[in-house]
């Protein structure tokens, strides 16, 4: 309790004198970046998912043939839970009446009151103006899909019939909930009250109709039930959430989530550089105390509780007032965004609270407790020779366990091995590249100082004669300054590859069934429409059947990887039907990530390409052979390449794809997809008028919701980047004023022995002007690599080095140092050297 009292005491006394104050401010400025970013970051994150469920109608879906009863109904029936059920059925569905009255197989969809849970339809009246829909079809109403409507000629105010039951068309569905899921649904969709199902006659014993509850609620609670659903699955029923929607959705709601982790991570840098300095400034002052009270008789366990303990007491104050600030930083830019965006965002959780002690202590002790230690080797005689200090070599265990928690932080803020193991690479790297460049800087220096005259001789001279503080000023300023700039690539990157890939040219119609002998009339029909020529691509359904000579099972992969979701996808996928297809060539939205893909020529034995996760999910391996049934005949081939694909690019892509010729001998239809202006409204009704077997799949609603996703993930992204940088900034700017007591002391006697303040300044200006080019070269250089292999690997971004931004970014990074340090050294100018001196020597 003792020891406690006096390192409260020199606390106090370190706080009054000034003494502590920068690694006071630089510790806060780290809990707030990391802390602020995780409650950003935690927020955006809850409320992008929230708002991607638009795209589901709920928070989760379970799906079944039968009612879905039992524990999964008693589950959405728990507190801070919605349900609502919804049918599903094929069905005849006829417009008009009599002779002219229009036939087609359809998709009716019974609707409960409260869907959709997330979202909203978005329809269009008799009077052509589009509005959100306030609630499902009226009783004695159905609504249609627009494309369903073309397809079958039917206006607002027709009557369409289902089974017994005679409706009133009373709007054309623009946009529903559901539709991301799988918009390869290519029957026309009428949409009815729950309650008008039963008078249609077409609920029938053997009738195939596919029920569903949709939830929706608080995030934990939604959680627990998946939980429960996932383990009450029955026969014939599965769980689904925005995880199983469509890949071009998924991948922009995962690239935001891996870019929020890296933003989290440039903080916990930042942070480490900014204690690491002020740390070796707050050792560096206690040094003559330490000294004075050994004289005194002072034991080293006294001397080390007292300056551990103020540093924990220490971390406690900062890593608190840095949470407060980090609250109410967060709590602003949150309610400015949801009034940007339009959403609501969930409240704050207490996870980044925790995360942000954790990395202010671990950060702190990992860099403040080696110097501290090493106070209770300074000599006595320390008072009477400053030159003398102290060595403690535990301090390099200490040291050493603080870096490895460094590193375990770094590995978990990342959220990824590979962004985790490339970060970690990236710093070591740098970190040596750096002192050794640091350190031919000053040989360099020591070489040239001769020859340089005035106040740049002097600013120069600086760099070295004091070696130890310019590497290590080099070396922190270059590794903030890197991970800054890697934020800037990576984030520039990601929004320019949104904006390319969900551009308005994207195609918003898929044309699927087209016969061979359809493909030269088909090519004419669209360019008569004005429409640009269209790429046909084969296309074949098959059933996998087996593996290297194994039966393939659905249920082989239950407990396979241990990820219970994951298995279930698995099993989905070897249980359903593929769309096989054929390509010589890859365009440029699919790339070969292992293996050999046959390009332009033809193998001699058939060959089959698949895309990298799909075959990740299955087990497959290159080399495999895997068997299809195709309309009973068997088709076998090995696998030889991998592929990754760009699904934001709304082009046909395929899982598996076979070499030319292999699928020759099956029967095939084609689909394409075009891009159809917004003024050829009739479009789809001719196409199929002209050509009845062919279907049209209406996608431009997909297409907005998608956009609408990825604009706002991209306003969070920006708002997350900004933040981080200005944070990075103020951390960096404490980095820089942490070593400034020896400038100002040289200072002082300058001015003593009559210096003039714009020598000073120069002399100062040329010592970071020197160290900040230094640094800023470096540090552009490694985050142009780093942010490649981030780009490649984390990513799945193309990537091309951008060495204008990383020259701007570098003289930027100059300029912020020169600024910086001429900032933290302005006391030398302001004030009288006498008052300068005695604060330094007291």
């Amino acid at each position: 309790m003792r020891t406690a009292a006096l390192a409260w005491r020199q606390l106090r006394r370190d706080f009054k004198a000034g003494d502590i104050g920068i690694l006071f401010a630089a510790l806060v400025l780290a809990v707030v970046a990391v802390t602020a970013v995780g409650f950003v970051t935690d927020r955006a994150e809850r409320a992008l998912a929230i708002e991607a469920n638009r795209l589901l109608g709920g928070d989760a879906v379970v799906r079944g043939d039968a009612p879905i009863e039992g524990a999964i109904r008693d589950a959405a029936q728990a507190p801070g839970l919605q349900s609502v059920d919804t049918v599903e059925l094929d069905s005849m569905i006829r417009v008009g009446e009599g002779d002219a009255a229009n036939l087609r197989l359809g998709d009716v969809r019974a609707l409960g009151d409260g869907f959709p849970l997330r979202g909203a339809f978005r329809i269009a009246g008799a009077d052509g103006i589009e509005r959100d829909a306030a609630a499902v079809p009226e009783p004695g109403t159905v609504w249609m899909s627009r494309a369903g409507a073309d397809t079958l000629g039917a206006s607002v105010g027709d009557t369409v019939t289902l089974g017994t039951s005679a409706f009133r068309l009373a709007a054309l569905v623009l946009q529903e909930p559901d539709a991301s899921i799988d918009y390869f649904n290519v029957a026309p969709k009428v949409f009815l009250h729950r309650a008008d199902l039963e008078g249609t006659g077409l609920v029938q014993p053997g009738s195939r109709i596919r029920y569903r509850l949709v939830v929706a609620g608080d995030a934990n609670a939604v959680d627990t039930f998946t939980a429960v659903a996932r383990a009450n699955l029955g026969r014939g029923q599965r769980v689904e959430t925005i995880g199983d929607a469509r890949p071009e959705v998924r991948s922009s709601l995962d690239r935001a989530g891996r870019f929020l982790g890296l933003a989290a991570l440039v903080s916990v840098i930042l942070a480490a550089v900014a204690v690491a300095m002020a740390a070796r400034q707050h050792s560096a002052r206690h040094l003559t105390s330490v000294a004075v009270m050994r004289c005194m008789g002072a034991q080293q366990r006294t001397l080390v509780g007292i300056h551990v303990g103020e540093l924990l007491l220490l971390g406690v104050i900062a890593c608190t007032l840095g949470v407060l600030i980090a609250f109410a930083l967060q709590w602003g830019i949150a309610r400015w965004l949801e009034s940007l965006l339009g959403l609501s965002i969930p409240a704050a959780g207490w996870m980044p609270a925790l995360q942000g002690y954790g990395v202010g202590l671990v950060v702190l002790m990992a860099f403040g407790a080696p110097p501290v230690l090493a106070l209770r080797r300074v000599p006595a005689l320390r008072v009477l020779r400053r030159d003398l200090g102290g060595f403690e070599p535990s301090a390099w265990l200490v040291g050493s366990a603080g870096f490895v928690g460094l590193a375990a932080l770094v590995w978990w803020k990342a959220g990824s091995a590979t962004l985790g193991g490339a970060m970690l690479a990236g710093i070591a790297a740098t970190f040596a590249v750096l002192a050794l460049l640091a350190w031919g800087l000053i040989l360099l220096v020591r070489a040239l100082r001769t020859r340089l005259r005035g106040s740049l001789r002097y600013g120069l001279a600086n760099v070295s004669r004091r070696a130890g503080t310019s590497v290590a000023q080099v070396t922190a300023l270059g590794l903030g300054l890197m991970a800054l700039l890697l934020l800037t690539f990576v984030r520039t990157d990601l929004l320019d590859r949104w904006q390319l890939a969900l551009g308005q040219d994207a195609p918003n119609r898929f044309i699927i069934n087209v016969q061979p002998d359809q493909l030269d009339p088909l090519r004419a029909f669209i360019a008569e429409q004005g429409v640009d020529a269209p790429v046909l691509f084969p296309m074949v359904r098959a059933r996998l059947v087996e593996r290297n000579g194994e039966p393939v099972r659905g249920e082989d992969y239950a407990g396979r990887s241990g990820d219970e979701v994951q298995d279930q996808q698995a099993q989905r996928r070897a249980e359903r039907e593929f769309n096989l297809s054929m390509q010589t060539d890859l365009r440029d939205d699919n790339q070969v990530t292992a293996g050999r893909f046959w390009g332009g020529d033809t193998p001699a034995a058939p060959e089959i390409s698949v895309e990298e996760n799909f075959a990740r999910d299955l087990g497959w391996q290159i080399g495999d052979r895997i068997t299809f049934d195709i309309a009973g005949q068997r088709f076998e081939a090995p696998i030889t390449s991998f592929r990754s694909i760009e699904w934001e690019s709304f082009r046909p892509n395929f899982f598996v794809v076979a070499s030319p010729g292999a699928l020759d001998a099956f029967p095939a239809s084609h689909i394409t997809a075009v891009r159809v202006p917004p003024e050829a409204t009739r479009f789809t009704a001719d196409l199929v008028q002209r050509f009845p077997n062919l279907s049209v799949i209406d996608i431009d609603a997909v297409l907005t919701q998608v956009r609408s996703t990825a604009d706002q993930v991209s306003t969070v992204v920006q708002v997350v980047f900004w933040f981080s940088l200005a944070a990075g900034v103020l951390v960096l700017l404490a980095a820089v004023s942490a070593s400034q007591d020896e400038r100002l002391l040289e200072g002082g006697v300058m001015r003593v022995l009559g210096g003039k303040r714009a020598q000073l300044r120069l002399a100062q200006a040329s010592e970071f002007a020197a160290i900040g080019l230094l640094a800023g070269l470096v540090a552009a250089i490694a985050a142009s690599i780093l942010a490649g292999v981030i780009a490649v690997r984390v990513f799945d971004l193309p990537w091309t080095p951008n060495w204008t931004l990383a020259a701007a970014g570098g003289g930027i990074g100059v300029l912020m140092t020169l600024l910086a340090g001429l900032w933290a050294t302005r006391r030398v100018l302001d004030a009288p050297p006498s008052v300068t001196l005695r604060a330094l020597q007291e």
